[in-house]
């Protein structure tokens, strides 16, 4: 295999271009990591090299166990050339991998195809249908049943009327020939005879009544159905609102038969890296010595918000610098370059204390960590001027402001989970330093007591970091006496041969020289999340979706990402921790915390969790009156605010028989769950869990082949195109750029789709009953047999152009709501949990509606036709005519009723509703004139009709009977029982009343700033790193053979603008920090006049339109008004706001 190949099986290491038999993998398709793994071949195969020859001519025996699909663990044997090696985990690349920084490498193949573990973890794949689709199936069929038993009455009528009636009737109606009693056969007839006459023509009448009534079946609605689900696809494909510019990616729907059921999404599965996250680490804030460094403030000393605009600090002068690396506070670049002692020492600690492993690529310095928080920190001292040059088994280089220092490295106390700390030992000038970063907790166990001060300080600005959703660890040094070293080294040395709890004696030896230590800083890493992750999710949650995050990441990660994103917060409970190694363990923490959750429920007694929702419950600033909230409490906000975190090893055992129901209980009750370290095979077994017990709609959504099978095993799988390849996309129903995409796709599309297929359903039954049924009333006046009631071309077109066009674009384009209102209120989204546009009893009321409807239909034009006659003395009382009446008052009714069923009205709806009235009169009156061309049964039956008061007067009452109850009783729920929707909807049509009145104006719901508000005492403690490095470090075995490193011409300081901002009216510039435009504001049209100074590059900005509001007064100032406002509204406390500032350069 070469640098950057997929591996394609699960293979044993033999050998690399590496020393010392050693390779670098990415294993993002496993469990989601971008950051390398390093495996090391066994050293006997590894001295092979690049001989193809030996190769060839190697002949061990491997002895392993069976496939399985635990990816983090492997047990097997080596049996060469005599002698037996042991083989584990890190000399195997496993199916998925990725080589990564390593020119080759081969390996011998264990397990292929099925048998590899990442197909082990892979699920197989499901044909998907939605519960409209599963619900449609039964409703067919029971519809069928219904079209049998009407068959049924028919046949049985029939049989009672020829034996009665028809076969005295002979002489009009003769029997056929073959049927016995027929008076046209040869030995006529008898009362045995007319019996069995009158039972063979019952049962023919029976089929010809199947045929007649079979419209009530509706073959045609899958047809319809697969159409306006072709089409609800290509809005959510043409939506730019979905469409993610930097990538050039659109959304993409995968799949048109689901669209509905996004819209009744109530448990969403999501990954974390790369999903959530940015898989991008940043050094974002630091504290040294007592002083943030990372905020800019105001000369108010209030802090800036940092936005695209904001001025960067210039690192050009360093001629390592990354344009990549951003950083904002110049306070420490000038800190550094004036030779601040406690920050030289800050930055010395992250250039020196650390196990990544520099490059030379294409003439650049690159560095491979095995972390990322590592990667962030030592970039983050490579930009201010303290760069890690290079390293051997014994010595660290790093360069300190263009000066070379090289320092021994005497030892290296490795991370590990346990310690949550790493260390180095080196030597500079007979100096022997202890350089140590860990989580706070850790380290200031450790401090010398003269750090309490400091510590304290240090402490208050964690706090700040980690309510900033940021990653946090401490930074300690220790000055060591030699002879003291020269001690513990020896006891280090024993501790590390032993053949006896060798962990616990070296984690002993570690804790002796650890102590003491003098506090530096910290660090504050921000692992970026995705762009409108946090109001996405809050967003979601707000239309009662239930959120569980499944990752392969650490619990501190995921907890520290969990309060990042809000889907933690300090507002829940204690939060719950699985963690437990046996069953009897992890039973006893699910026990616990279950009957603790259910004790404080029935405590608080679901006080103070009614919804609130600030957009609902206030004012608008347009003065429009609020809304209720539809509901007097959510579902979700009934639950307590209860969160669950559990371990990959327990959740192996949570997911047995015996406590897969006490583990789904539990998390039910959760507003959020969170699983770490899991497999892709527990992913998908935790979805299968909710999907199979609890009934629900489940979405799982991820970006790398980890997800593939939770992916597969929800009902909708979505991927994200991310760094992580294609895989999820490809197996996944829908495709995004982007996690905050899903709220469109949900709250806006998904609810739309499920509206709109759910009226298109309720419609179309309606009118396919009214239709036939005009059938069954007639055969109780044509003797039952089989006549159809309208003409053979009206029974032809009625599905195909006089009512289908309208019920399509029903389901095409209405919406009860706007997509901005649906945001902005996603409790709409609820009915969809609750199957409420569309079930067996909104089904049994469209056909009871139907039956009705077919009564009225066939009743009123019978009473009026009955024995009609026109002035002149015409009959018009025949069979013909009332046929043509109830299929002309038919046509207008269903046409009518599909538009009061119609919310939003487009050119298309009134084409189509009018134009197909209007086609039918049309297509009629051509095909009835008496001018027509063939010999038809009805030729001028239309115009006779159409001539007469009679025609007019019956379209008029058939209409009305039928339209004006349901118009009412719209009216009535509308006004008595207004549901959320109808809420929503009125007050969109006042803000847009308000809007043509005042002029077009942006509402935006409301952006929260990426904070995890924590409380006082929490750590933003987060370190995704693996214990081992160090010793490969030391041991040399991991160095590469040195590379002469090119360095890079210095760059020239970038000139700097002098931004200046002028009030209307006012002589005297304000600073630029002073000035910072409003997310939330609406957009107005700024004043910008530019002038010129002596001195620098000056610009003018003016502050223009800003709008003053309070609760009973709105005013528009501008110059020395808006001045006297902005003081004003500065130095009080009343109701009255500035709204907004408007800043152009």
């Amino acid at each position: 295999m070469e640098n950057n190949q997929f591996v394609a099986a699960d293979l044993l290491l033999l050998t690399s271009s590496e020393p010392n038999g050693l390779c670098y993998v990415e294993t993002a398709d496993l469990d989601g990591e971008t950051n390398l793994k390093v495996r090391q071949a066994i050293p006997e195969t590894a001295e092979i090299e690049g001989d193809v020859h030996e190769l060839s001519r190697f002949d061990g025996e491997i002895i392993c166990e069976a496939p399985n699909n635990n990816l983090s663990k492997f047990e097997g044997t080596l049996v060469w050339n005599g002698r037996t090696y042991a083989l584990d985990n890190d000399k195997i690349l496993l199916r998925g991998c990725v080589l990564r920084n390593t020119d080759w490498c081969y390996g011998i193949v264990i397990f292929a195809g099925r048998d590899t573990k990442l197909m082990m973890n892979s699920g197989q794949a499901k044909f998907k249908r939605t519960n409209i689709d599963r619900l449609m199936n039964i409703l067919i069929i029971g519809i069928f049943i219904f079209l049998v038993s009407l068959c049924l009455v028919c046949t049985i009528c029939a049989g009672v009327w020829e034996t009665v009636v028809g076969f005295d009737f002979q002489s009009y109606l003769p029997w056929e020939d073959f049927i016995p009693g027929s008076t046209i056969s040869k030995n006529g007839g008898n009362s045995t005879q007319t019996a069995h006459g009158a039972t063979v023509i019952a049962v023919l009448v029976f089929f010809s009544y199947i045929i007649v009534l079979n419209t009530v079946v509706p073959i045609s609605l899958y047809v319809s159905v697969e159409i306006i689900r072709l089409v609800h696809s290509m809005w959510i494909n043409w939506d730019n609102k979905m469409y993610y510019a930097k990538t050039n990616t659109p959304a993409q729907s995968r799949t048109t038969t689901l669209n509905e059921e996004l819209g009744q999404i109530e448990y969403i599965f999501s990954d974390k890296t790369g999903t959530l996250t940015q898989n991008i680490m940043t050094f974002n804030k630091c504290s040294i010595n007592g002083i943030s460094y990372g905020d800019i403030y105001d000369l108010q000393g209030k802090p800036i918000d940092i936005t695209e605009t904001t001025p960067r600090v210039d690192f050009s002068g360093n001629p390592y610098f990354e344009p990549k690396f951003d950083f904002y506070d110049k306070r420490l670049l000038d800190a550094v370059n004036d030779g601040n002692l406690e920050v030289h020492k800050f930055f010395r600690l992250l250039a020196l204390c650390h196990t990544v492993m520099p490059a030379d690529k294409d003439g650049a310095l690159v560095y491979q960590a095995q972390s990322p928080d590592e990667a962030a920190l030592v970039d983050a001292a490579r930009n201010f001027g303290f760069v890690f040059k290079s390293r051997t088994p014994t010595s660290i280089t790093i360069e300190v402001l263009g000066e070379e220092e090289k320092y021994d490295l005497l030892c290296i106390l490795d991370f590990n989970n346990v310690r949550k700390r790493m260390s180095v030992i080196v030597k500079k000038n007979n100096e022997i330093l202890l350089l140590c970063k860990g989580a706070d907790s850790t380290i200031y166990e450790r401090l010398d007591r003269s750090c309490a001060p400091l510590q304290a300080q240090t402490t208050a600005q964690l706090e700040t970091f980690a309510q900033d959703g940021l990653r946090t660890l401490c930074c300690a040094v220790k000055e060591i006496d030699p002879a003291f070293f020269e001690e513990w080294s020896e006891r280090h040395h024993e501790a590390s041969t032993s053949m006896d709890n060798r962990e616990e004696k070296v984690s002993d030896v570690y804790e002796e020289i650890e102590e003491g230590m003098i506090l530096i800083g910290a660090t504050a890493i921000e692992d970026k999340l995705q762009d409108g992750v946090p109001e996405c999710i809050a967003n979601l949650a707000n239309a009662d979706i239930k959120i569980w995050v499944l990752t392969g990441d650490k619990q501190e990660t995921a907890v520290n990402i969990g309060y990042s994103c809000k889907l933690l917060k300090e507002a829940m409970e204690p939060i719950f921790v699985i963690d437990g190694d046996t069953v009897e363990a992890v039973h006893d923490q699910l026990t616990s915390a279950h009957s603790e959750m259910l004790r404080n429920s029935a405590s608080n007694g679901n006080v103070n969790l009614a919804f609130s929702d600030p957009v609902l419950n206030s004012t608008s600033r347009n003065g429009v009156a609020p809304i209720g909230n539809g509901h007097e409490m959510s579902p979700m906000n009934r639950r307590c605010s209860f969160a669950i975190i559990i371990n990959g090893h327990s959740l192996v055992h949570a997911l047995t028989k015996e406590l897969e129901l006490l583990l789904l209980e539990t998390g039910c009750l959760c507003q959020a769950v969170i699983c770490c370290r899991v497999t892709p095979l527990q992913k998908a077994h935790v979805v299968n869990l909710v999907k199979k017990h609890k009934k629900s709609i489940t979405l799982a959504i991820g970006d790398g082949a980890n997800d593939v099978s939770m992916i597969k095993t929800a009902h909708i799988g979505i991927g994200i195109s991310g760094q992580e390849g294609l895989q999820a996309v490809l197996a996944s129903d829908y495709s995004l750029a982007q996690f905050c995409f899903l709220e469109r796709l949900l709250l806006v599309h998904g609810r739309w789709s499920y509206l709109r297929m759910c009226k298109f359903l309720k419609y179309f039954f309606y009118k396919n009953f009214a239709f036939t049924l005009c059938h069954f009333w007639f055969a109780f006046f044509c003797g039952f047999s089989a006549q159809t009631l309208y003409d053979e071309y009206f029974i032809t077109f009625y599905n195909v152009t006089y009512t289908s066009l309208p019920v399509m674009m029903l389901g095409v384009f209405d919406q009860d709501v706007n997509d901005e209102f649906s945001l902005r209120y996603p409790r709409l989204y609820t009915p969809g949990h609750l199957n409420l546009f569309f079930n067996k009893k909104v089904f049994a009321l469209g056909v009871t509606e139907g039956i009705l409807t077919s009564l009225v239909l066939f009743f009123v034009p019978y009473a009026v036709f009955h024995q009609a006659v026109q002035p002149s003395g015409v009959d018009i009382s025949g069979y013909q005519a009332l046929g043509c009446v109830v299929a002309t008052a038919l046509v207008i009714t269903v046409n009518l009723r599909c538009g009061l069923d119609t919310y939003y009205w487009t050119g298309f709806n009134h084409f189509v509703i009018w134009g197909s009235i209007v086609f039918y009169f049309v297509f009629t009156f051509i095909l009835y004139c008496a001018s027509c061309a063939f010999v038809y049964p009805y030729v001028g039956t239309a115009t006779t009709l159409m001539q007469t008061a009679n025609f007019w007067f019956t379209m008029l009452l058939t209409v009305t009977i039928i339209m004006v109850p349901v118009f009412c009783e719209r009216l009535y729920q509308i006004d008595a029982h207004p549901t959320l929707a109808d809420k929503v909807r009125l007050q969109q049509k006042k803000i847009g009343k308000i809007k043509k009145r005042d002029g077009d104006r942006i509402i935006r719901r409301g952006s929260s700033v990426r904070t995890s508000n924590r409380s006082v005492g929490r750590s933003g403690y987060a370190f995704d790193h693996q214990e081992g490095f160090g010793e490969l470090i030391t041991s040399g075995s991991i160095m590469r053979r040195n590379h002469p490193f090119r360095t890079v011409p210095r760059g020239l300081a970038s000139s700097l603008s002098t931004l200046a901002v002028v009030m209307p009216g006012s002589t005297t510039a304000i600073p630029s920090t002073e000035c910072q435009t409003s997310s939330q504001s609406p957009v107005e049209s700024p004043t910008t006049r530019p002038t010129t100074q002596s001195s620098a590059v000056t610009h003018e900005l003016v502050l223009d339109a800003v709008s003053v509001s309070s609760s009973n007064a709105k005013t528009e100032n501008t110059g020395t008004e808006m001045q006297e406002s902005v003081t004003r509204n500065g130095s009080s406390d009343d109701a009255t706001h500035v709204s907004c500032f408007v800043i152009r350069l």
